[in-house]
């Protein structure tokens, strides 16, 4: 219990406005990198990105989702807990924010809260861990933020990641807006980005 309590932010008011900027700024500029500010420990299988954006964004008013692994990690539940205070639900479609350890844990895009059309900001940000930012298969971005288009080559997204995306795209104004987050730094890919297969 003792790593649970001193885990968190060493500035916790501080370095969550740095955190909110980034992803702030990662959704602005989708496809770009942003540096996060990491917690000094945390608990459990967490990684300390899915951790920083989490401490951020979730509050005891916020429903969230954690994959199986986050999810029967007692030292996890424990951390969100104490630091968040958010309720966690096991639906994906219950959730304002999800959290995804790896590609292998994320059920598909469309199984999480799209938004309505009154509503569409209501929809699930997803926050998923992945291996690399870069040095993945080359995808070509388009749309609002992007000047021109933009190449992105993260390494661990889901194998029909592109045709998922598609499908989100379509939704829009609903859908769903992703983070992704690996090596203290994180990309945004809203649910306006397009995104297709480069060379």
């Amino acid at each position: 219990m003792d790593m649970v309590l001193d885990g968190g932010f060493a500035d916790p008011v501080l370095q969550s406005q740095t955190v909110f900027r980034a992803v702030m700024d990662a959704l602005a500029n989708p496809g770009t990198v942003q540096n996060l500010v990491t917690p000094q420990s945390i608990g459990g299988s967490i990684q300390a990105e899915l951790a920083s954006v989490l401490l951020t964004l979730s509050d005891h008013d916020t429903s969230i989702w954690l994959d199986d692994r986050l999810r029967s990690d007692t030292a996890v539940l424990d951390f969100v807990n104490f630091h968040a205070g958010a309720p966690i639900v096991r639906e994906p479609g219950r959730a304002a924010f999800a959290f995804a350890t790896g590609d292998t844990h994320l059920p598909r895009l469309d199984q999480f809260n799209l938004g309505t059309q009154e509503y569409p900001d209501r929809s699930t940000t997803i926050v998923l861990a992945v291996e690399a930012l870069d040095g993945g298969a080359a995808l070509i971005t388009r749309g609002p933020g992007i000047k021109g288009h933009g190449h992105i080559s993260p390494v661990g997204l889901p194998g029909d990641f592109v045709a998922q995306w598609a499908d989100n795209r379509e939704l829009f104004p609903r859908g769903i807006d992703l983070l992704l987050v690996a090596d203290g730094a994180v990309m945004g890919l809203p649910r306006s980005t397009r995104i297709t297969e480069g060379h």
